[in-house]
């Protein structure tokens, strides 16, 4: 993920989560234009600044990074259920997807 990946999803989260640019400026304790100007790509984040987005945003690092955001919480639910699954149904099941 580059630095234009992790921009378009602040956008994503910071929609989702429905935070004006202006909102999540300053619960992260940022200038009012820090979020449209970061959005805007005048500048890169840093690490903190982008954990402090994540939590703000009311998500997690692993869904903020995760390769197909669309599919995450299917994807996760799908590997809970695998899990509680014991090792021949795990194998019965990887068999049936071949």
């Amino acid at each position: 993920m580059d630095l234009k990946d992790v921009i378009q999803r602040i956008g994503y989260f910071r929609n989702r989560a429905n935070l004006s640019a202006r909102a999540l400026s300053l619960d992260i304790d940022k200038n009012p234009a820090y979020i449209t100007k970061l959005e805007a790509g005048e500048f890169e984040p840093s690490m903190q600044v982008v954990l402090d987005i994540i939590e703000t945003c009311g998500t997690t690092p692993e869904e903020f990074f995760y390769e197909n955001v669309n599919s995450y919480k299917l994807d996760k639910e799908n590997l809970q259920i695998i899990e509680k699954l014991n090792e021949s149904k795990k194998t019965a099941l990887k068999e049936l997807l071949k």
